[in-house]
C-alpha cells in the first residue's frame, strides 16, 4: 500500500498547492492528492489556497511533483452526480487532467440532493452523468471512484444502486473512513458492506472524540478529520480488510494541519508495518 495526503491539509494554513506539496515531501509523503476546479479561484491565484485550476497545464504540476519525488495517483474531482449541467463537464475535464498528469483515479460523490428532487429523478440524472463521464474514463484508462459522502452513498443499498447504473470496469470506490463513521456506520463493517475488492483509493480520515460527539449521526461527511491514530477509527482493522481484498492503492490522509499530517504519516507507516504490508 501507499501513504499519501490530500492537499486539504494545507487549507488551514492559507497556502498554495506548491507550498503544500513541498511540505508533504519534507514530511516523507510520496503521494499527494490535489483538488481540482474549473475556472480560476482568486485566492488560489494569490497563493492562499491549494485548489488547482484545470485551465492550467497539468504537466507543470507533474514537473513540480517529479522534482519532489511525489506522485499523483488520485485527484479530487468532486462534482454532484445528480446535477449533470455541472458534473458532466467537471468530471470529464478532471478525467482528462488526471490522465495527462499520470493519475489513474478521479474521486467524486453523489452530491447534495435538492429538496424538490425525487429519488427516481435523482438516479436517472446520475445515470446520465455517469454514462457520459465513464465513456471518457474508459478511453483514458482512468477510474471514476465513488465516495461515501452524501445521502445516497451513505446507505449501502443506494450506494450499490449507483454503482450499478452504468456497466463499466472504470467504476470503482474511493472509501472514506471518517465520512462513514460520522454517518453512523462502523467504518470497518461499512467497508465490507460496500465491497473492498472494488476500492481503488482510500481517504484515510480519522475523527476525534469531540468531533464525534458533536456531529455523528447528524452529517454524512466532513472535509478533514484529526491526525490518524488520534481518533476513533480502528486503523489496523481497516488495513486488514483492505489487505485481504488485495488493495494496493493509496491511503490518502485527510487531516487539518501540517502538524497532524506529520503524525498521521508516522502512525500509518507503523500500522502498515505491524500488518506486514509493504509501503510502496
Amino acid at each position: 500500500m501507499k501513504i499519501g495526503i490530500n492537499l486539504e491539509y494545507i487549507r488551514s494554513a492559507d497556502k498554495s498547492f506548491d507550498y503544500g506539496a513541498r511540505e508533504a515531501a519534507k514530511i516523507g509523503y510520496r503521494y499527494v492528492e490535489p483538488c481540482l476546479a474549473t475556472g480560476y479561484d482568486l485566492l488560489a491565484e494569490g497563493g492562499f489556497y491549494h485548489m488547482l485550476s484545470m485551465e492550467e497545464d497539468p504537466r507543470e504540476v507533474k514537473d513540480l511533483c517529479d522534482s519532489l519525488s511525489l506522485k499523483i495517483e488520485g485527484v479530487s474531482g468532486h462534482a454532484p452526480l445528480m446535477k449533470p449541467e455541472v458534473a458532466v463537464h467537471y468530471l470529464r475535464r478532471a478525467i482528462l487532467w488526471a490522465s495527462d498528469v499520470g493519475a489513474t483515479i478521479v474521486n467524486t460523490d453523489d452530491g447534495p440532493k435538492p429538496d424538490w428532487m425525487g429519488d427516481e429523478t435523482a438516479f436517472e440524472l446520475m445515470r446520465y452523468t455517469l454514462r457520459k463521464s465513464l465513456r471518457t474514463a474508459e478511453r483514458h484508462g482512468v477510474f471514476l471512484a465513488l465516495e461515501p459522502h452524501q445521502t445516497y452513498t451513505q446507505r449501502a443499498e443506494t450506494f450499490h444502486r449507483i454503482m450499478g447504473l452504468v456497466e463499466s470496469d472504470r467504476m470503482a470506490i474511493n472509501y472514506d473512513t471518517g465520512n462513514a463513521y460520522l454517518a453512523g456506520h462502523d467504518p470497518v463493517e461499512y467497508l465490507r458492506a460496500l465491497g473492498p475488492e472494488r476500492v481503488v483509493h482510500v481517504h484515510a480520515k480519522d475523527i476525534s472524540t469531540a468531533h464525534s460527539e458533536e456531529e455523528r449521526g447528524k452529517v454524512t461527511g466532513t472535509p478533514v478529520g484529526c491526525a490518524c491514530g488520534d481518533g476513533v477509527v480502528d486503523w489496523p482493522a481497516v488495513v486488514r480488510v483492505l489487505k485481504d481484498a488485495g488493495f494496493r492503492g493509496v491511503l490518502s490522509v485527510e487531516c487539518g494541519t501540517v502538524e497532524q499530517a506529520g503524525r498521521s504519516h508516522d502512525y500509518m507507516a507503523k500500522v502498515l508495518k505491524d500488518a506486514d504490508v509493504p509501503v510502496a
